[in-house]
């Protein structure tokens, strides 16, 4: 699994719909319209995703002020993903990509057969579901959240842009 495996920038997002909570399911099409940022890691409770994950809770208002809805995914099961989020008190959904491990991480090109976990992948997906930015960071690394931000504020500009019209030369 290196960056390259990754899904990249103008690729359609493939869909998916995994659990939150033990009775209710997200999906990504849940969002259409606004952009989703989703934050793959390898496990709850590990000491670098413990301090990736609290970033994002602390700056979650800067997500929203985009429009945009953080959603957090590993292959942990549901209930450990609830007692991290209450332990962390992390304000945005986890989701579980637990059955069949790894389904979604793989699609988006990040799951590392090695170890058996999703890798440290962050995609920005637009308001039509496509892919605007994405990063694979190495697994003992904290991206942070800089670029996430960054790419959120180009899909402020671009969508604030005039579109030209069917038939302008321009």
């Amino acid at each position: 699994m290196g960056p390259s495996s990754i899904l990249q920038p103008g690729a359609t997002a493939p869909e998916f719909a995994l659990k939150a909570t033990p009775d209710q399911r997200l999906a990504l099409s849940d969002f259409r319209g606004k952009p989703v940022v989703l934050a793959f890691y390898p496990a709850d409770w590990s000491p670098v995703c413990s301090d990736q994950m609290a970033v994002y809770s602390e700056i979650i208002d800067e997500f929203r002020a985009h429009g945009a809805q953080l959603l957090g995914i590993s292959c942990d099961g549901v209930w450990c993903h609830l007692a991290f989020a209450r332990d962390r008190k992390l304000s945005f959904p986890l989701l579980s990509d637990f059955e069949p491990k790894g389904d979604v991480a793989r699609k988006y090109g990040c799951y590392d057969d090695a170890e058996g976990v999703s890798g440290r992948a962050l995609f920005v997906v637009d308001g039509e579901g496509r892919i605007a930015w994405s990063d694979l960071a190495p697994m003992g690394v904290n991206p942070g959240a800089d670029g996430i931000l960054a790419a959120l504020g180009d899909l402020g500009r671009s969508s604030s842009r005039p579109r030209p019209q069917q038939g302008d030369r321009s």
